[in-house]
């Protein structure tokens, strides 16, 4: 099964930071990114930047279709008012079914904000305790939601790059 988390920094660079120290874990083979995807926002900008992390992830990633929808309920649909207010609705609708609630969302919306910058990444087959270790000391808080197998195969069903992906197969070892 995998994992959708969400790490928050009190930094604007403090995501891109840690990405580093996720890509060390992924070549020691301690952790297994299906996807991930980073949101900065500096202090005075009104708006974050988002970045899909591909350099973290092989085949079967989810893509930007995923990202951009999720980003966009997080962070745009609150300034676009209520003439989107229905596609929002149906968007949010969709992600729920993936295990994605507006808990999560409105959790995600209230705690990244100008001056914070966050990690959202989707893994399995962690080795907990060294995940722990190699994080020890980078200031950062976790958000979190998982995914049953059911919401993860639905996830991928419906964002994945390549039409009929499937979860794979070693991502039920987390």
């Amino acid at each position: 099964m995998a994992t959708l988390t969400v790490w928050k920094f009190d930094t604007p660079d403090g995501a891109e930071v840690a990405t580093q120290t996720l890509q060390r874990l992924t070549r020691q083979e301690l952790i297994r990114v299906h996807d991930a995807a980073i949101v900065t926002w500096p202090e005075d900008r009104k708006k974050p930047k988002t970045r899909q992390l591909n350099n973290l992830v092989g085949a079967g990633a989810l893509g930007g279709s995923f990202w951009g929808m999720l980003f966009g309920l997080i962070f745009l649909v609150p300034l676009l008012g209520m003439a989107v207010g229905a596609a929002a609705g149906a968007l949010s609708g969709m992600l729920t079914d993936t295990g994605i609630d507006d808990g999560f969302i409105n959790r995600v919306r209230e705690e990244v904000t100008p001056g914070t910058s966050a990690l959202f990444v989707l893994t399995s087959g962690a080795v907990v305790d060294r995940v722990r270790e190699a994080f020890a000391g980078q200031d950062m808080h976790l958000l979190h939601t998982n995914l049953s197998r059911d919401e993860e195969q639905k996830l991928f069903q419906v964002f994945a790059e390549e039409p009929g992906a499937t979860v794979p197969a070693d991502s039920a070892t987390s």
